[in-house]
């Protein structure tokens, strides 16, 4: 289904949200499908690596499967992403927060720093290529997919062209916007 203005009121966009997942993407709106137990289960194991580094070191926010939209105006929506897991710096985070009273009551309308993709068997890597292109256009600093079929991670920033592939025998760092963390590629799909 296409949208035909490009831009969806923010209380029309969390209504339909509420009944259907979905994205929208230059005007489109692409609906979310469920994910698979293994999806989930990649998702959830970094989720809780991060979470509990984040908790021993408060340098950010670390969100699962929670949009974040694209908004030129605050009644209005332009674009919209889901990402397996988005990370916000702290002091980003608390000025969001400052700056947006009721930020618990309407989706994100702040571009995470990093976002991670998992790859389902039924996606397609030129979707996933082009979903990291999009979010990394948006103001995205790196994100990270993972690939558990293939049991690899590739990691694409947005300052450069090159993106690096990390095999299940390396280890995954999380410098520069999470200093300190690291685990094994492995560790991610066990």
């Amino acid at each position: 289904m296409v949208q035909h203005n490009l831009r969806i009121g923010l209380s029309d966009f969390v209504e339909q949200y509420h009944r259907q997942p979905f994205e929208l993407v230059n005007g489109e709106v692409i609906a979310l499908s469920p994910n698979v137990s293994g999806h989930q289960w990649v998702s959830r194991t970094l989720f809780r690596l991060l979470d509990r580094f984040l908790q021993e070191h408060p340098i950010g926010e670390v969100l699962w499967e929670t949009p974040f939209v694209l908004s030129d105006n605050p009644d209005w929506v332009r674009g919209s992403y889901t990402p397996d897991l988005a990370f916000y710096t702290a002091q980003r985070w608390a000025d969001y927060v400052k700056s947006t009273p009721d930020w618990k009551e309407k989706p994100i309308v702040l571009v995470p720093d990093l976002v991670v993709e998992i790859v389902s068997p039924n996606d397609r890597y030129t979707d996933i290529n082009d979903k990291v292109d999009r979010y990394l256009a948006e103001g995205v600093q790196s994100a990270w997919v993972l690939d558990p079929q293939r049991r690899k991670v590739v990691i694409h920033h947005a300052d450069s062209d090159q993106q690096t592939t990390l095999r299940e025998n390396a280890i995954l760092i999380g410098d520069p916007l999470l200093p300190g963390f690291k685990v094994p590629v492995r560790a991610l799909f066990e």
